[in-house]
């Protein structure tokens, strides 16, 4: 007979043998054996080979597990990422020259810009140069700085670098860190302020904001400030230098916080190697 068709007359005998593979048959393709041999011969003709098993999926690669520090590309990206968020970022100290920012940064030190910033603003209308600083004497200059901490030894300070500005320097503030550093309480993170933001070097001043980003991000961990600043000069790529100290400076002090940082809103949260991120939801 034909695919399809009706079964015509078979000349095969229906003996005990053709019985048992009728019953074979069903029980293999699940057709009830009330049915024919001829029509059951005639549907399993039809039916083709067994389609094979379908090929097993592979299983997905697992996550490669990151390293302790971050990649260069990552290290793009995590900077790339801060700069779209303030492309020209500047200190958050009030100035407006050169002077003005040197005599700001020493006072900084143990402060707050805030707590500086309102100082200055009454001393920079009253004194705001070298020589006028000089003349106003240290007495009358502690009077103007005394919301600071430590205002006795950063009024001596103050005196004795507006000294050495007037006598060594004509009064300006030189371009020169070997310079800068010779002036009474100005070290390596003051001098690296000056030169970046006010000569347009590329510096880094590590200070407390900048030591945890570095070591909790694992963009450039090190076990002193020095150590952190050395790295970061290695591995930040040269498009970033000027800006990375103040965008580094401002992920610390509003995101990446001391006590409790912002990991929800972080920007730079997925390259962060940092393990304890603060729950939240993220925007």
């Amino acid at each position: 007979m034909r695919c399809g068709g009706m079964p015509g007359r078979s000349t095969d005998a229906k003996g005990p043998s053709s019985r048992r593979q009728m019953v074979g048959l069903s029980q293999r393709y699940l057709f009830p054996t009330c049915l024919s041999l001829p029509l059951l011969l005639a549907l399993t003709a039809c039916s083709g080979p067994e389609a094979p098993a379908p090929a097993a999926t592979p299983a997905p690669a697992a996550p490669r597990r990151r390293g302790p520090t971050m990649t260069r590309a990552e290290i793009h990206e995590f900077l790339a990422r801060l700069r779209a968020l303030d492309p020209e970022p500047t200190t958050e100290l009030d100035y407006t020259t050169p002077f003005e920012l040197l005599i700001a940064v020493i006072l900084s030190a143990q402060a707050t810009d805030v707590g500086v910033n309102k100082a200055t603003r009454r001393l920079y209308p009253v004194a705001n140069t070298p020589q006028a600083i000089l003349d106003l004497g240290e007495d009358a200059l502690k009077r103007h700085i005394s919301t600071i901490g430590l205002f006795n030894a950063k009024a001596r300070n103050v005196i004795a670098a507006c000294r050495i500005l007037v006598d060594r320097h004509g009064g300006e503030v030189p371009n020169d860190r070997a310079a800068l550093e010779a002036l009474p309480g100005v070290g390596r993170k003051t001098a690296n302020v000056v030169l970046n933001t006010v000569f347009g070097e590329p510096a880094i001043a590590v200070d407390t904001h900048i030591f945890r980003v570095s070591n909790r991000t694992g963009l450039a961990p090190g076990k002193d400030v020095r150590a952190v600043e050395d790295r970061l000069m290695r591995v930040i790529p040269e498009e970033f230098l000027l800006g990375a100290h103040h965008w580094l400076i401002l992920h610390g002090r509003y995101t990446c916080k001391a006590r409790k940082p912002d990991c929800p809103a972080c920007v730079v949260r997925d390259l962060c190697r940092f393990k304890d991120k603060t729950p939240g939801a993220v925007s």
